[in-house]
């Protein structure tokens, strides 16, 4: 005859919510709602650092829930709508507050054209995260197909704060923020294949000089936090196409027929 304490064994836990890996869900989902909220107030830098602070959540939550098996549909689902947040809405906001107000002065055609790549930017966010959780069971866990949203908010949000201190960025800036926007927006949508890093192994030796670049690459991140973010995000952002361009270049010079992306 079975137990009490055997029957409590062997409850089923699926409707259960485990609080770790969602309270730093929640995390992330503040600091997009905070950034909106910065970047309303005008403060763009603000803005820009909660963005990258939502990514260290994002991070955070889904390595955390795999370490201690508390993965659930509730966190997943939860996850993906704390994500648009963050890495959709957010930094299309950032980017409209910034620049709109300005660059409508010019004309209001030049008015229209910023909030429309704000917008596409959202829309091209929600699309990728739809795309990502449709195709999650069977897709390359080695690469992500269209530019990860963090990685494109990243973008955005260190574009916006490396030229924030500008008062008077001028038609030709103004253009250049929303172009980057809308490419970001367009490269989360793309069929570009990037790598993801989940194969990367912590636990494997690596040799004592590769660990001298830790604390050198934190002593640039202080020194320029949104020229840094900007560069090793943006070479990310392009990698992906160049590599498919230099690829198509060579099947060209050789006489193949190039392959799609």
């Amino acid at each position: 005859m079975a137990t009490d304490s055997q029957h409590e064994y062997t409850k089923p836990r699926g409707k259960g919510i485990y609080l770790l890996p969602n309270l730093l869900t929640t995390g992330c989902l503040f600091s997009g709602f905070y950034a909106v909220v910065a970047a309303i107030d005008k403060h763009f830098e603000h803005a820009g650092i909660a963005v990258f602070v939502a990514m260290l959540f994002d991070t955070l939550d889904g390595r955390i829930a795999r370490l201690t098996r508390t993965e659930s549909a509730f966190g997943k689902e939860y996850d993906s709508l704390a994500d648009m947040v963050a890495f959709g809405l957010a930094p299309a906001i950032v980017a409209y507050q910034w620049g709109v107000v300005r660059i409508a002065e010019f004309g209001q055609h030049w008015g229209r054209f910023g909030w429309l790549a704000c917008f596409f930017y959202a829309v091209a966010a929600a699309l990728r995260l739809a795309r990502f959780n449709a195709r999650a069971a069977s897709a390359d866990k080695r690469y992500f197909e269209g530019l990860p949203s963090p990685s494109a908010a990243a973008i955005v949000a260190a574009f916006v704060w490396f030229v924030s201190d500008w008062h008077e960025p001028g038609l030709t800036g103004l253009i250049l923020a929303f172009v980057v926007t809308a490419s970001a927006g367009a490269l989360m949508v793309s069929r570009f294949g990037y790598p993801s890093f989940k194969q990367f192994d912590l636990d494997r030796r690596i040799r004592f000089v590769y660990m001298l670049l830790v604390p050198l690459l934190f002593v640039l991140i202080a020194t320029d936090p949104p020229t840094i973010f900007l560069s090793v995000f943006g070479t990310y952002a392009l990698s992906a196409p160049l590599l498919w361009v230099g690829r198509r270049v060579r099947r060209m010079v050789r006489g193949a027929p190039a392959p799609g992306p």
